[in-house]
């Protein structure tokens, strides 16, 4: 590639390009679920710049270019939701999504009070390569919930 991929917080700026983002890297999701309805291929920019501000977001960038990125928002019962973890399919299977991980867990874990006690994530039950990053990571099964006939959402847990 030539050039290093940097991670940084997102902005304001940033949103309008990890929406674009989404949209690319939600098509594979849509098309093992055969749902184009899901949330992150509906979701508006005001929704998003919704979640940067009641959490945090973080982008991996090669060049200047967004090519990745993660949103986590703690509860006050000390959950870190993680959600939205994104890598541009050209750039997948390279590690970017392991580092976002790492990133986003490190942010949390050095929070003030309340202190994150748990990490949380959900993915579809048919979403393999996430399973397995997520579980390389050491997430675990916690509960499953159907959403509809073809999509039954997983939910993966760690301590912080």
């Amino acid at each position: 590639m030539g050039m290093s991929v940097t991670i940084s917080a997102a902005d304001a700026q940033d949103a309008e390009h990890i929406l674009k983002l989404q949209y690319l890297c939600y098509q594979r999701e849509a098309e093992i679920y055969q749902d184009w309805s899901i949330e992150p291929l509906t979701q508006s920019l005001d929704a998003l710049r919704a979640e940067l501000v009641e959490g945090r977001g973080f982008v991996a960038r090669l060049g200047s270019e967004i090519v990745a990125s993660v949103r986590g928002r703690l509860d006050e019962d000390g959950t870190v939701r993680i959600s939205k973890l994104i890598v541009h399919p050209r750039l997948q299977r390279h590690g970017l999504g392991g580092r976002l991980l790492d990133v986003v867990e490190s942010h949390f874990a050095g929070e003030p009070a309340p202190a994150a006690k748990r990490f949380q994530l959900f993915t579809g039950h048919r979403s393999e390569a996430n399973l397995r990053l997520y579980r390389s990571k050491g997430y675990e099964q916690v509960a499953t919930r159907e959403i509809g006939p073809r999509l039954t959402l997983v939910t993966l847990e760690k301590a912080a």
